[in-house]
């Protein structure tokens, strides 16, 4: 069993002895840590509201109502996005408005991971030193919930509709291009959330998108990080069904893997440079990005 605690959120596997593992114990304490502190970064305010989200794992829906309960539990609205990528709960945050946002998710580790990945009002991962914060005041354990009239509120929406409008409408996507071009797109989503929004967007620009498993079963058909090593059915399906390209995301969407029409990996160190390549020779002006990120951006 393993539990992991860092400024950007804690994960662990499902299961266990509580500091030892992601336990619903360490969920409502590090939950609440982020309430206090969220109440602290932002004062002053009678009313707080804060944007959930997660992949399709199986704990998922588990985690979900810990952290969904721990929040009204001490008096924050709770906008639930339900089954939702990474990507479209930070935008979503922005949407509503909220005050910070919680994405449950594992990213492309095993099934048996989870995780809460924590935001702040701009729907971008908590800074070092709000995260250091966040870290000790949850071993404090000194947590003061709401009373009952004070207890949050929890809504429902779904925001994938407002997220792909929103990235069909940025002036560099030319959504007519990619129409008159009639591609045939081969998805695998490793059957997570990248099976709901990804066949919308394409749909929205008019893609014939072939979809392997796409289902939102939280039951990954192969590894879930989207290394050429575990793409080899993509890659054979793209070739069968003479598509332009394939596409693979990891369990929650911030990451993909693109398969060229031979069947061989375009590779990840390259697909970043080649967006900015087509921004740089629309929009000129300097780059940023992280350090995992390809040198050939420099």
């Amino acid at each position: 069993m393993t539990l992991i605690k860092s400024i950007s959120g804690i994960r662990g596997t499902i299961g266990g002895k509580s500091g030892d593992s992601l336990t619903p114990i360490d969920v409502v304490k590090f939950t609440s840590a982020y309430c206090i502190r969220l109440k602290k970064r932002i004062p002053g305010k009678i009313r707080y509201k804060v944007v959930v989200g997660r992949d399709a794992r199986i704990s998922g829906e588990m985690v979900d109502s810990l952290v969904c309960g721990t929040l009204l539990a001490y008096g924050i609205d709770v906008v639930n996005a339900g089954l939702a990528s990474t990507p479209t709960v930070e935008m979503a945050v922005m949407f509503e408005k909220a005050d910070g946002g919680i994405i449950l998710t594992a990213s492309h580790n095993p099934k048996q991971w989870n995780a809460l990945k924590l935001l702040n009002e701009k729907g971008e991962f908590l800074d070092a030193a709000e995260g250091e914060k966040l870290l000790n005041c949850a071993e404090t354990g000194e947590f003061n919930y709401s009373e009952v009239d004070n207890l949050g509120i929890i809504t429902r929406k779904d925001f994938s509709k407002e997220h792909i409008e929103a990235v069909l409408s940025h002036p560099l996507v030319n959504t007519e291009a990619i129409y008159r071009a009639g591609f045939t797109v081969v998805l695998d989503a490793v059957n997570s959330v990248g099976g709901i929004i990804m066949p919308a967007l394409f749909e929205a620009m008019g893609v014939n998108c072939i979809q392997v498993n796409c289902e939102p079963t939280g039951h990954f058909a192969h590894n879930p990080e989207p290394l050429p090593e575990h793409l080899t059915e993509l890659s054979s399906r793209v070739v069968k069904e003479s598509a332009h390209l394939g596409i693979s995301v990891d369990p929650d969407v911030d990451r993909l893997a693109i398969i060229c029409e031979d069947g061989n990996p375009f590779g990840e160190e390259y697909t970043l440079v080649a967006v900015a390549d087509y921004i740089l020779k629309n929009k000129p002006g300097n780059t940023v990005s992280n350090l995992s990120s390809s040198r050939a951006l420099r």
